[in-house]
């Protein structure tokens, strides 16, 4: 006769275990990876950092894999990538100190350029998953979930001859859980960003 299998009440590791819908976008994300990226050879470097909110800052970096995806618009051209980044934040705790935190985040994100390609202006719009190596707690707020949603919204410029070696932009990025658990506050950065393609 089978064993019947354990039933979970919920509760049992409640903040080791990601929720549902948070792995599953992590799983896509990861999944959104080029097959050509497999190699692990990437096709950009990204450096980036900024002030949040209630006095936290942010400061990464990152590898980026580009897609082979391109689509022509009548004005535009989108194209898409993915990002894996290491972030440090740092923020107040009660009492005064400060601590510090590490995330990891994957990003799938589109890219827009105006005159069907040729302008050195674009934005950029991303959602991907996040995992951090403890709760961000501060006296104004406290995460419930150390997996998070990873949005980010930007815009940017490329320069350095003909193909763009070299972007700079500005990017707006919040962090929170969607309501999957509560308390939910989010966290928001805006962040200065340089990447190199290679």
């Amino acid at each position: 006769m089978p064993t019947p299998s354990p039933t979970l009440t919920g509760h049992e590791n409640d903040e080791e275990q990601a929720p549902r819908p948070l792995l599953a976008a992590a799983v896509l994300a990861a999944a959104s990876l080029p097959s050509h990226a497999l190699d692990l050879r990437p096709d950009a470097v990204s450096v980036q950092a900024g002030p949040g909110t209630h006095g936290s800052r942010i400061a990464g970096v990152g590898v980026i894999w580009d897609w082979d995806f391109e689509r022509m618009r009548r004005k535009a051209e989108l194209t898409a990538h993915t990002e894996v980044m290491v972030n440090h934040w740092d923020a107040r705790e009660s009492g005064g100190s400060r601590q510090s935190i590490t995330q990891l985040v994957v990003l799938p994100s589109l890219r827009m350029r105006l005159e069907r390609g040729a302008s050195p202006w674009f934005i950029e719009l991303g959602i991907g998953a996040s995992w951090m190596d403890r709760l961000f707690v501060t006296p104004e707020k406290s995460f419930s979930t150390r997996w998070n949603f990873f949005d980010m919204m930007g815009v940017g410029h490329s320069f350095g001859g003909s193909n763009g070696g070299h972007e700079i932009g500005v990017r707006w990025v919040h962090v929170s859980n969607a309501g999957i658990r509560h308390p939910n506050p989010g966290q928001d950065f805006i962040q200065l960003r340089y990447v190199k393609r290679l």
